[in-house]
């Protein structure tokens, strides 16, 4: 038995969350907090049943209080998606219940899982309890298919669960996270100014990508932290990562050395990113973007 704590974005399920099912490997249990994406994950294959978890508390994303609204209705392993609302409930629950947590996991066979260690630069495989709660790198298990037809039940949490103070930060745009893109264009240092982030913007546009930012530009420039990719900010697994002006220090290359495809846009042919990219370019943004935007206009 697994139980899914499915992902949200706005009003509607998280693709995250067809790959926390297709890990599962059939005969999960969904649970959708506040409702939300609940017929959705009723369509997946590989899902037995749904739950809608309901209550005041859904009403803004509070750790403490979604785990301790869903832990009750957790049958055996317990994974959700690793992303920063994910690891918070999975540790909060996991405190809770007395058990363990292994947060990141890359793959998983029976009771063995595996993440990234020593900011990726090797892998650690842990042999786990059956009652561990799993947190999983987005984008790196096959997502389940739709077809599904699994019924819904629901819970009210209402009166067990105190309400949270609501967030008063709303999302500044709905551009894509970059914890969960496909594809990512990554800025740092080099952009020169935080203005000049509408290049990648627009770049972004025409690929449907997420932005990122490296830590410099983040606690220089005043980026949202939403945005860091690095090892103090979100490690990300894209197809493709475009790194823009970012000279490749150890703690970015640990938040994205293992997407698939990497390209660097650098004026330094010294810069530690040529070191892990597919794929190198040695020239300022103010040459490259431009000939890249031009590029792909004409495809």
């Amino acid at each position: 038995m697994v139980t899914v704590i499915a992902e949200t974005s706005g009003n509607s399920l998280h693709p995250v969350t067809a790959q926390l099912v297709g890990a599962a490997g059939g005969d999960a249990t969904v649970l959708c907090a506040g409702g939300v994406g609940a017929a959705e994950a009723a369509a997946l294959s590989g899902v037995a049943k749904v739950v809608s978890v309901e209550g005041d508390c859904f009403a803004s994303f509070d750790g403490g209080a979604w785990a301790s609204a869903m832990g009750s209705l957790t049958e055996g392993r317990v994974i959700a998606a690793s992303t920063a609302n994910g690891r918070e409930i999975a540790s909060r629950m996991a405190a809770a219940k007395g058990v363990a947590v292994v947060q990141d996991v890359t793959n998983i066979s029976g009771n063995t899982v595996t993440r990234p260690i020593y900011s990726g630069k090797a892998m650690e495989t842990i042999t786990v309890a059956d009652d561990t709660i799993l947190t999983l790198r987005p984008n790196t298990f096959p997502a389940a298919d739709g077809g599904g037809s699994a019924a819904v039940n629901t819970v009210n949490q209402s009166a067990d669960v105190a309400t949270s103070v609501k967030e008063a930060i709303a999302k500044a745009s709905e551009r894509l996270d970059v914890s969960d893109a496909d594809v990512i264009i990554s800025g740092g240092r080099g952009m020169g100014s935080i203005e000049n982030f509408s290049h990648l913007e627009s770049i972004a546009d025409q690929l449907g990508a997420a932005v990122g930012a490296s830590r410099a530009v983040v606690d220089e420039w005043g980026m949202s932290h939403s945005m860091q990719v690095g090892q103090t900010g979100k490690t990300v697994n894209p197809s493709l990562y475009i790194a823009v002006g970012i000279s490749g220090a150890i703690q970015h290359l640990a938040g994205m050395r293992s997407s698939k495809y990497i390209v660097a846009i650098n004026k330094d042919a010294d810069a530690p990113i040529f070191g892990v990219a597919d794929y190198g370019i040695v020239a300022t943004w103010e040459e490259a973007l431009p000939a890249l935007a031009d590029a792909l206009s004409n495809l």
